[in-house]
Order: C-alpha cells, then structure tokens, then sequence
C-alpha cells in the first residue's frame, strides 16, 4: 500500500543540520502552501499551543535498525524505534508540541519546532486540553538523561 501526502506548509528558521540538542532557542516560521488558502488558519491565533506532524525529509532514507541503544550510548537499554522518538524512523514522520506566538496572514511564528529550515509540515492540530494525557505520564529515567540538552 502506498500513502501520499501533499505538504501543508513549510518550516522556516535557521537551522540546516539535524543534531539533536538546542533546539530551545529557535524560533520558527511555519508558512502554508501556496495552494492552501489563508483562510485555513482562522481562529488558530485562539489557541496557545499547536501540534506540528512533519516529514523528516532532510535525513537519509536508508536502512536502520528497528531496535538500538538511544543516541548510539551503549550505556543506556536497547530499545525498539517505537519507544524512541529518533529521527530515522520507518516513515521519516515527526511529531512535536509548540507554542503558538503570532499568527501574521499565511505564516504562523512558533517556538520548540524540532524541524529543519524547508522542512514539509504534514499537518497541524490545534492541542486540546480534552485530548492530553490523562493521569501521569511515566517514562524510563534514561530519556530524562539523553533530553537534558535537548531544549537549552
């Protein structure tokens, strides 16, 4: 089976390379697609943060393991691709949570965009309190330790 997209929008910022720390600083522009009319976004200024779904499309699409030690850390467990939230993934898709700073016509200006400049967004969500974890969120201590840096 195949499954295509069309992106919805494009990232904009400064960052060209993936590595996996300090992202915190980057600010990012998320413009629609030239096909999409701007009317799309109305009423998403109302909402404070959005969920970004994007296509890691700027890494290699080669073969990868499906279970490893995260970041390569010998260290830590080896775990399946699905309990890990690395960018070499069967289908190359990123998920993130941002902040919603300004909405100025067809360009949405976010904060805590994992996504490199050019990047395709997929779609974008509007986060429901409704739709959050409910209860508390339990994960292994080790991804504490490989995310310390992640958001400096």
């Amino acid at each position: 089976m195949t499954i295509e997209m069309k992106p919805i929008a494009f990232v904009r910022n400064d960052r060209t390379a993936p590595v996996d720390d300090n992202w915190g600083g980057i600010i990012s522009r998320i413009e629609l697609a030239d096909e999409l009319p701007e009317e799309a976004f109305n009423g998403i200024e109302a909402f404070s943060h959005l969920e970004i779904i994007y296509c890691f499309n700027q890494v290699a699409d080669t073969d990868f393991p499906y279970a490893r030690h995260p970041r390569g850390n010998t260290a830590l467990p080896r775990v399946g691709i699905f309990a890990q939230r690395n960018k070499d993934r069967p289908n190359r898709i990123g998920l993130v949570t941002v902040e919603l700073l300004e909405r100025t016509h067809r360009s949405l200006r976010v904060r805590r965009l994992d996504a490199l400049d050019g990047t395709p967004v997929l779609d974008i969500k509007p986060v429901f309190r409704e739709f959050g974890p409910q209860g508390e969120v339990c994960q292994p201590d080790w991804v504490s330790e490989i995310v310390k840096d992640y958001w400096k």
